[in-house]
């Protein structure tokens, strides 16, 4: 396989007016590659296109424009060996509740043409954490447990590509700990490339390798993680005082000071304009004696809105 698990050009979907309405068009011309063994998070606000994207992807939309080709096969030239590339673990708990999880992962496998002497049902089943369940009916089965088996139900075709739609909506911590865990262990024992959606920006922040952003339609950004929150230049300082500090502190233009209820100075800058030396230096003339002092970094949640913000601004 090459450098790209799956490269995008020109994708365009416009779905047809309803009553009364105009068409819509959900995505606006997207190019995208996305690295192969990569974890690649697919992120935008709520509408933005990421759900037909994906949908295309797996082969359940078909799109109005452009080429797609996963794991080197042409959507249009190959539609089975492309879909037979990509499992999707969907956000809605969509199963069969008189399936146990061994029967459903069988079915799965079977409709997939997987043959009985290279199905692996065993194998995901410990890795999902089903095994002491893989008899009971998954009506049965707590929302947690339907949720890994959706993971599991994307892993039965041995995909090298596996799209992971919300994975950890509306799940607990300890699920969401063992989902990373086996993600993880697919990307790094198996090569797999990992494609993830989700609202939870920190997750996408410790997980994703590189990152895309989508908006209106249009891919408005994508770059690696590091290069994402590099592109900010805001910084925070977290200065804990020894006294209380006096109301008058003449600090260096573009510095926004915010007092905090335990007394704490949050100051905001540039740290392209303006060092944190010359920001403790206009403390110490106050007489400002700082006990502690911290700074506090951009996340990907300060990205996120500064682009989706601009993107808005400019339409």
């Amino acid at each position: 396989m090459g450098e790209n698990a799956i490269e995008i050009e020109g994708l365009c979907k416009t779905y047809a007016a309803g009553a009364g309405q105009p068409p819509k068009e959900a995505l606006k011309g997207i190019d995208l590659n996305i690295s192969t063994g990569s974890i690649f998070g697919l992120l935008g606000p709520n509408g933005a296109g990421k759900s037909t994207l994906i949908n295309i992807l797996a082969g359940l939309v078909t799109k109005t424009a452009g080429k797609v080709r996963i794991w080197g096969f042409d959507q249009d030239v190959n539609p089975r060996q492309s879909r037979a590339a990509i499992g999707v673990m969907p956000q809605e708990l969509n199963m069969d509740p008189f399936f146990t999880p061994r029967g459903s992962l069988e079915v799965q496998a079977g409709l997939y043409g997987v043959p009985k002497s290279a199905r692996k049902t065993d194998e995901i089943l410990d890795l999902i954490g089903l095994t002491d369940k893989a008899h009971a009916y998954a009506r049965s089965l707590s929302g947690g447990m339907k949720r890994r088996l959706l993971l599991g139900k994307a892993l039965v075709h041995h995909p090298q590509i596996l799209v992971l739609d919300e994975p950890t909506a509306g799940v607990d911590i300890e699920l969401r700990q063992m989902l990373w865990s086996n993600v993880r262990r697919l990307n790094r024992e198996r090569g797999m490339t990992i494609i993830l959606t989700t609202h939870y920006l920190q997750e996408a922040e410790e997980m994703c390798d590189e990152i895309a952003i989508i908006n209106h339609g249009s891919l408005i950004a994508r770059d690696t993680t590091a290069n994402l929150l590099g592109q900010m230049d805001a910084k925070t300082l977290v200065v804990m005082p020894e006294a209380p500090a006096p109301d008058a502190i003449a600090l260096p233009e573009g510095v926004h000071l915010n007092r905090r209820a335990d007394g704490a100075l949050e100051l905001d800058y540039n740290r392209g304009r303006i060092a944190a030396g010359d920001i403790l230096g206009a403390l110490a003339q106050a007489g400002v004696t700082p006990r502690d002092v911290a700074t506090r970094e951009p996340h990907l949640e300060d990205v996120f809105l500064e682009l989706t913000r601009s993107a808005a601004r400019a339409d």
